[in-house]
């Protein structure tokens, strides 16, 4: 592959513009920059919790969601091209099956805490979430393929379940909420 990045520091946003992969210049506040800063924040924080401990294959799977969320962003910074296929999708639905399979059903509700590695993955459930707001909002006034809006509302699905299989990785359990209600009435 050849050199792609030459200059970094180009200061042709000093004017609040940003340039997409069109060559076209949009306001750093338009929809489609929102959406795709979602998705870089989202990859980011993904490459954060690599940085913990984890089985090998959650490693892998996560490895590949960082180079399909680049995929998503290139998509996002060139209007009208794909990049992001619907097989990501259906990888992310494999994905949630086989490791959903592994817990106990959920009886209650659960805190967004646990191991550092499941708290970091409950960060990365939201950020997914904000990112797939954001596609939702540029849609309702761009033309945006399905794919994108599917491929992050799985991915926080995703990453609620790792959360809960990185909380059980050395014995560890999800950390249940303690309802003021149902403790009243007698159910928690």
């Amino acid at each position: 592959m050849g050199k792609r990045l030459t200059q970094i520091a180009t200061r042709t946003g000093d004017d609040g513009t940003t340039g997409l992969g069109d060559n076209t210049r949009v306001s750093k506040d338009h929809l489609r920059v929102h959406a795709m800063g979602d998705v870089d924040e989202l990859n980011s924080h993904i490459g954060v919790l690599l940085c913990e401990e984890m089985a090998d294959d959650v490693r892998e799977l996560l490895v590949e969601i960082q180079h399909q969320l680049f995929n998503l962003g290139g998509e996002l910074s060139i209007p009208g091209f794909e990049l992001l296929k619907p097989e990501a999708v259906l990888a992310l639905d494999e994905a949630l099956a086989r490791y959903n399979a592994q817990l106990p059903k959920l009886q209650e509700f659960i805190l967004p805490a646990g191991s550092r590695a499941a708290a970091q993955a409950h960060v990365c459930r939201t950020v997914a979430r904000r990112a797939e707001r954001a596609v939702v909002a540029l849609g309702a006034v761009e033309t945006l393929r399905e794919v994108p809006r599917q491929y992050l509302n799985r991915l926080s699905d995703l990453m609620f379940v790792l959360a809960r299989v990185l909380n059980r990785m050395n014995g560890g359990d999800d950390v249940y909420w303690k309802s003021e209600r149902l403790a009243r009435n007698g159910d928690g």
